[in-house]
């Protein structure tokens, strides 16, 4: 419901290469780490934010988006749903073209807000999935 083909194809392969991935720390056993890595693989540059600012996959980290000194294409969130929304409007602010909230991150009024602003959006999806879902990899 929240991220149709289409919207998430464009997201993956046309949108841009540079994707912050917050809530990414070295921390192995945690989701965004493996999907981190699977978004390299993908050809992707990613940028870690997370407030200890850690250099994660060899990309040094930041610790909010708007300590990131060059522009961001996508913000790919793995925080908590109540923390999603404002790291939405980061996203915005910040002038990225996308925001990916991953599985189990679900705030509606910030999809609204978001889309309204004019960006692509996808909600409650991961694209570790949707990378061989959709035969891109």
């Amino acid at each position: 419901m929240y991220g149709d083909t289409e919207t998430i194809r464009r997201i993956l392969t046309e949108t841009g290469d540079t994707w912050a991935v917050v809530g990414l720390s070295g921390n192995r056993s945690r989701a965004a780490y493996g999907v981190a890595a699977v978004l390299q693989r993908f050809g992707k540059r990613i940028v870690p934010v997370h407030p200890k600012a850690e250099t994660v996959h060899g990309e040094k980290g930041y610790a909010t988006l708007a300590d990131i000194p060059f522009p961001v294409d996508v913000v790919d969130v793995f925080v908590h749903s109540a923390l999603a929304g404002g790291i939405a409007d980061e996203a915005v602010a910040k002038g990225a073209r996308a925001v990916w909230f991953q599985l189990g991150v679900v705030d509606e009024e910030a999809w609204e807000r978001t889309r309204a602003a004019g960006l692509d959006m996808v909600m409650d999806r991961c694209p570790a999935i949707e990378i061989p879902a959709l035969g891109l990899a």
